[in-house]
């Protein structure tokens, strides 16, 4: 069997990632066709089916989750030699992924986290997907919810509660004005909070969460937020108490093995201590009068 180059094993691992050709092409830099072509040619030279294709995307065979595991690996080696090499050019990358609100919060107390003098720099990935460590897409992530990953380690940083806020200014009728976002973008039980109690008073309805803060601090209606974020600017106030049901904790996550190294290990220390100096804001103990 001739020697397969890495290239081909590294778009094996996107295709895999993203459950089909598609979700790989930004990855890859490759068209839908030429992955597709790569993808025969791979289970043809090793021998094994790796794919079972459907009009839906690419799931992944016994043989093809054995040998996800082991480009995992690769992938892994190949980044620490990478991150080796590069040290003598360029400052290493830790890589963040974390939820709009968190990275907000994180923005809001940038000089603890990034100092002028740090030997290393920060790449955030924002959004409110899971934080994907165990394929190596991130450094450090925030979860909702303890990792079941073997690979993954986590801290628990503690409590986070959401609550309905409005401006001060709000009130009589335009205080049943409730904003939301779009149904593919409410991912999170707070984003499905509004269409699920209040669906008939939807008055604005936006493509991002961000947004929603922007919406209620203009007057324009009332959205769910976490309580770290509504009761920490004092333009805001809830409308009623908090929403005990959206209550959940918060993890910190890591991959086991990229744990150790100094560049994250600074990161991690440094988000904790944002969170965990402000505990009783996330917890929803601060409201504001």
């Amino acid at each position: 069997m001739k020697n397969v180059s890495w290239d081909i094993y590294a778009a094996f691992l996107e295709v895999a990632r993203r459950g089909g050709l598609s979700g790989a092409v930004q990855a890859t830099g490759l068209s839908p066709a030429s992955l597709g072509r790569r993808m025969l040619d791979l289970e043809a030279e090793i021998g094994r089916s790796l794919f079972l294709r459907s009009r839906t995307g690419y799931r992944l065979t016994g043989d093809g989750e054995a040998l996800f595991a082991q480009c995992l690996e690769m992938e892994a080696a190949a980044r620490r030699i990478e991150s080796w090499n590069a040290s003598g050019l360029h400052a290493p990358l830790v890589r963040i992924a974390c939820g709009t609100w968190m990275a907000w919060h994180l923005m809001r107390h940038w000089p603890p986290l990034c100092r002028p003098d740090d030997r290393f720099r920060l790449d955030i990935f924002i959004g409110e997907q899971r934080a994907a460590l165990a394929h190596r897409e991130s450094d450090i992530g925030i979860r909702a919810f303890e990792p079941a990953e073997s690979n993954l380690a986590a801290t628990r940083l503690g409590e986070v509660a959401y609550a309905a806020y409005r401006a001060r200014s709000l009130s009589g009728t335009e205080a049943n004005r409730w904003l939301a976002v779009g149904e593919e973008a409410a991912i999170s039980a707070y984003l499905r909070y509004p269409r699920e109690h209040h669906a008939e008073h939807i008055a604005v309805t936006v493509s991002r969460p961000r947004s929603l803060l922007d919406l209620v601090l203009a007057g324009a209606g009332i959205a769910v937020l976490p309580c770290f974020v509504g009761d920490a600017l004092p333009e805001l106030v809830r409308q009623d108490g908090e929403v005990a049901a959206l209550r959940h904790s918060q993890w910190i996550v890591m991959n086991n093995e990229d744990r150790g190294r100094r560049e994250i290990r600074i990161v991690i220390d440094r988000m904790t201590r944002l969170v965990r100096d402000e505990a009783a804001l996330f917890a929803g103990e601060r409201p504001n009068a």
